[in-house]
């Protein structure tokens, strides 16, 4: 059971939102439930891309969290996304996995400065509606013909406050928690 107030009650998700603040229902806060009635959710563990990591995208060496170098996480080293076909489509992408908001600009040419590490995605082209960066259409992992001179970057709006959901507390594979 969770503690404090109950946010959400009587959603009714399509399944195409990107977010629970989208589906429909009743007004933030506006419930009569209690803990004992908290939901839950279970993954399946695998991403689409058979890899049981999740995909991780960080912003780096930006004015805030919400501003910065583009960096992924693969085989548990942080690498970075080269500018070419970087756009505002693929910020978008990242913006919403971040939880930033809508994005304003998707600056190229390492606008907050070279990464270090691998770089690790090239040619990255969003439609704008895939949940992450990893299911943009791109080259393998690795894949490149660029270096830390055209590293990609992103400006988001900001936090989008409402749109934050938190998984905690669950049993890894036993549909508890």
């Amino acid at each position: 059971q969770g503690s404090g107030q109950v946010w959400l009650s009587d959603l009714t998700c399509a399944g195409s939102e990107q977010h629970l603040g989208q589906c429909p229902g009743p007004t933030w806060g506006d419930n009569t439930c209690g803990h004992g009635e908290d939901a839950g959710v279970v993954c399946a563990g695998e991403s689409w891309t058979g890899r049981s990591e999740p995909f991780q995208v960080r912003l780096v060496d930006g004015p805030h969290r919400c501003a910065g170098r583009v960096e992924v996480s693969h085989l548990g080293r942080w690498g970075t996304v080269c500018d070419d076909t970087w756009d505002l489509s693929a910020a978008r992408v990242t913006c919403r996995h971040l939880g930033c908001g809508p994005a304003l600009s998707a600056p190229g040419r390492s606008r907050f400065g070279p990464g270090r590490g691998p770089v690790w995605l090239d040619q990255v082209r969003c439609s704008g509606e895939e949940l992450t960066l990893d299911r943009c259409e791109r080259p393998g992992w690795g894949e490149h013909d660029c270096d830390h001179a055209e590293d990609a970057g992103v400006v988001c709006a900001g936090e989008d406050r409402c749109a934050q959901v938190r998984v905690g507390d669950g049993g890894e594979g036993t549909g508890e928690g």
